[in-house]
């Protein structure tokens, strides 16, 4: 399907797909582990495809040693060519047999079978299998794995269920045909932390989360939310799970969240392990919603899977949406949606509106490693979302039991999975498949009229040109839409209108008096809303709006609308806003969460945005001012209810990461990065040496640093935690995250020489130089120094990890929003990377098309 060559990058097209030449009925595995010397020899059972249009015999295969090879037991020569390998093989159905060896040892990349700290693990998504044995490493391709490890270990685990063990080795088989993507291996000296789960039917299943020694006392809510995943997926959707046991094991060198292989999902630490005394709420929940999530592709992954990448968004984006349902029914549903919004926005809209936007199923790629997006990820997601809000809740649950039903262990397309729609609803989703073609965010303008009772609005979408894609058709767009009359109570309740057409109007008959409009309730659909209104709707809706989302949404218009003032005319802070926020401040009848999120003011990234988008060149520094004058105002004008909601919502029980408590929590932290501004962190400081938990720890911490007294606690915070590597992680990140813009360089450059900085591990890496990219006042200094730092260390790293180079590289992103000066400055660096030696070929695609922008 590709040319693996790094010299040779070779665009890859869904339109040349063709159907494997070759399939597999069973493959047989045996690994004989050693660092620098393991053994892999593989015996896989062919069969020529009755659909192929060519008997062409090509297996993939990267950094492999091949010892032997034999067809039907006798030996034979492949000539190896760019990516791979070539053999002449029988027309009917034959053996192919392999001995290869390879280095997990050296393996920096962290793709395919490596080493991390002494334990043997593997990832394989997408294309790592290849660096195991030679396979035809394509989704497509199904088998039923067989797998002996030898290995003096004391744990060896695979995909599937347990067949033996003994003194050296263990074998694993897994009866459910699957992609080699979703292979794994672990062998190592781990501590199982066990229980059991009983499903629906009655059958039981041995549950593991296994981990390094000393951290078994970190497996105890992780486990509880693998238990509540797998009720809730029975319960939810009807799945239940097919094997006798599931395994997690959770690794501190891993490129991504974590991996659903089959039956032994892989874990980035920081995703599994959590106590009170280390974790915070925002790392509960993340780990409650990953657990929910690799469990869940089960299903939406595993038991269906993608016919090819371009379908990435078929298993990705169905699962973010479960588990985003998962969260909601475990929390609070309005703040996982707000919070959502905030994350699609902050990423995929920033995604969408740059040179690396492409549809949520891409039409070519370079390198598949690099489409592991937002867009594939989050945007897909919203697609199911509308999808269901469209056809309505009963006909969804419908569709997804014919999806079940009909492509269970299939490699599945978009097309396959809207046609069970249409067969369960008989609408036409011809046009709702432009989502999933078409790049770029869509912008809904509004007009309004009011006569004779009757109220219109005239919706016009739009999406501008993204790369490759000039023109858009019109796509298909529910509008949730509620109407409120002037004594704040709702008039029309929620009503989902069907936009089709490029311009479409709706109207509302029978009203006293001109309503006013909530429009896009709970964010029906991931566009950009354009409509006039003033401060005094904002307040309005801020105030009285029955929408849980847009009820946040006015007051986040609301800041934005006078922080756009304040950096382009150097206004004062809007005194409507100043009292709208403390009204919802002081409403204990809202959700404390609900509030913690509307005391929060837009990012620095979506007021740099917004300007771009009202045909100003942003100005980062201008931008930092502005939102550090509207925190001080807020804390002074608020300065009479603060204390009493920091102390309100102080949790005076056991440490629970449950949505009550978070919330609390989180509302008085809050409170407390206000008070901090005008007590000179004294606040701070005593919730901190009394702090017991990392939520309530690293809140103080973080409160010291931005009130400048945070040298003394940095220094306590490390020696008291310097064992923990993933607090280390938030260590590093908290002290660039929270320096003033002018520092914040030098404290990454220093902090890339501590003794524990190393760029090998992901975490690490992104704790650092992600901090300072995600710092943009720092990053975007004035004298290019963070582009520089940034740029240094990823020349360092591509060599040795390619993945995590390239996805650190959309940093750049957004560099031509900025002014001439800055413009040039990381266009200098860009060129810097392209020009190094034997760049790979994942950065030379990310560089690449950033600075064709």
């Amino acid at each position: 399907m590709k040319d693996a060559s790094p010299t040779a990058p070779q665009k890859i097209y869904l339109s040349d797909y063709q159907v494997p030449n070759y399939l597999i009925d069973e493959v047989h595995l045996t690994f004989q582990l050693a660092p620098e010397a393991t053994r892999v020899r593989s015996r896989i059972t062919f069969r020529p495809n009755p659909d192929a249009t060519s008997a062409d015999f090509f297996l993939y295969g990267e950094q492999l040693t091949l010892i032997s090879a034999q067809i039907d037991g006798a030996p034979v020569t492949p000539t190896h060519v760019n990516g791979g390998l070539t053999c002449d093989v029988p027309s009917a159905p034959f053996v192919w047999e392999a001995e290869v060896e390879i280095s997990p040892a050296t393996n920096t990349a962290l793709e395919g079978l490596y080493m991390s700290n002494g334990m043997y693990c593997t990832q394989c998504e997408a294309e790592g299998f290849r660096k195991i044995t030679y396979y035809p490493d394509r989704p497509d391709v199904m088998a039923v794995f067989t797998v002996r490890i030898e290995s003096d270990l004391p744990v060896l685990l695979s995909n599937g269920n347990p067949v033996t063990s003994g003194d050296g080795f263990a074998e694993w088989h897994d009866p459910w045909p699957k992609p080699a993507y979703l292979f794994a291996l672990v062998g190592g000296d781990l501590i199982a932390h066990p229980d059991r789960f009983t499903t629906k039917s009655g059958k039981d299943v041995e549950l593991n989360i296994y981990v390094r020694p000393g951290d078994e006392g970190k497996c105890a809510f992780g486990m509880e939310a693998l238990k509540k995943s797998m009720t809730w997926d029975e319960e939810v959707y009807g799945r239940e799970y097919d094997l006798d046991i599931f395994n997690i094991v959770a690794v501190d060198d891993f490129n991504m969240g974590a991996m659903e292989n089959k039956g032994l999902n892989i874990f980035n630490s920081s995703c599994v392990l959590a106590s009170p005394e280390t974790s915070t709420d925002m790392n509960f929940e993340r780990i409650e919603a990953i657990i929910a999530h690799e469990y869940f592709h089960n299903w939406t992954g595993n038991r269906i899977t993608c016919r090819d990448w371009f379908q990435l968004c078929l298993k990705e984006g169905l699962t973010v949406y479960r588990d985003a349902q998962f969260t909601a029914d475990m929390r609070s549903e309005p703040v996982k949606r707000i919070e959502d919004v905030i994350a699609l926005r902050a990423r995929q809209f920033r995604e969408d509106n740059g040179p690396l936007a492409h549809p949520v199923r891409p039409d070519s790629f370079v390198e598949i490693n690099n489409f592991y997006t937002a867009t594939v990820y989050e945007k897909g997601a919203e697609l199911i979302g509308m999808l269901k809000t469209l056809v309505g809740d009963a006909d969804y649950y419908k569709a997804l039991d014919l999806y079940f039903d009909r492509h269970d262990g299939d490699a599945a397309t978009i097309e396959d999975w809207l046609q069970v729609f249409e067969d369960v609803t008989g609408r036409d989703l011809s046009q709702f498949k432009r989502w999933y073609e078409q790049a770029g965010t869509p912008r809904l303008s509004v007009d309004e009229a009011f006569a004779d009772g009757t109220y219109t609005l005239t919706f016009s979408q739009s999406t501008p040109a993204t790369p490759g894609q000039d023109h858009k058709d019109p796509r298909v767009i529910p509008i949730a839409v509620g109407l409120l009359g002037a004594d704040g109570n709702e008039v029309v309740p929620t009503t989902v209108l069907e936009m089709t057409e490029a311009t479409q109007s709706f109207a509302f008959d029978g009203l006293s008096a001109k309503p006013v409009p909530s429009i896009l309730r709970g964010f029906s659909a991931p566009v950009i809303l354009e409509r006039d209104s003033d401060n005094a709707e904002r307040a309005f809706l801020l105030a009285h709006d029955t929408d849980p989302f847009n009820k946040w949404e006015a007051g986040r218009a609301l800041a934005r609308a006078g922080l756009v003032e304040m950096v382009l005319n150097n206004a004062a802070p809007d005194g409507d806003y100043l009292d709208a926020v403390l009204q919802v401040l002081r409403n204990d009848d809202l959700d404390p969460a609900f509030r913690a999120l509307t005391l929060a003011l837009p990012s620095q990234d979506d007021l740099a945005q917004t300007l771009v988008d009202l045909g100003h060149t942003p100005d980062p520094t201008a931008i930092y001012q502005a939102l550090e004058t509207l925190k001080m105002a807020m804390a002074t004008h608020m300065q009479d209810v603060l204390p009493r909601i920091y102390a309100q919502y102080q949790v005076n029980e056991a440490y629970q990461p449950d949505a009550e408590q978070s919330g609390a929590r989180s509302l008085a932290n809050a409170a407390l990065a206000l008070i901090s501004r005008t007590d000179g962190g004294a606040a701070a400081q005593a919730q901190y040496d009394s702090a017991d938990n990392m939520t309530q720890q690293l809140a103080a911490l973080g409160c010291l640093i931005m009130a400048g007294k945070g040298d003394a606690a940095t220094a306590e915070f490390y020696d008291q935690w310097k064992e923990d590597r993933l607090v280390i992680d938030k260590w590093f990140a908290l002290q660039i995250s929270h320096a003033a813009p002018e520092r914040a360089a030098e404290v990454a450059a220093d902090l890339t020489q501590h003794v524990d900085f190393t760029m090998k591990n992901p975490n690490r890496f992104r704790a650092t130089l992600g901090a300072l990219a995600m710092s943009p006042a720092g990053f975007h200094r004035a004298d290019g120094a963070g582009y520089a730092l940034l740029a240094d260390w990823l020349i360092q790293l591509d060599p040795l990890n390619p993945q995590t180079t390239a996805r650190m590289c959309s940093a750049f992103e957004t560099w031509k929003r900025y002014d001439s000066d800055r413009q040039a400055l990381i266009a200098a660096q860009l060129d810097r990377i392209l020009a190094t030696p034997d760049l790979s070929r994942d950065t030379t695609e990310m560089v690449s098309r950033i600075r064709a922008s």
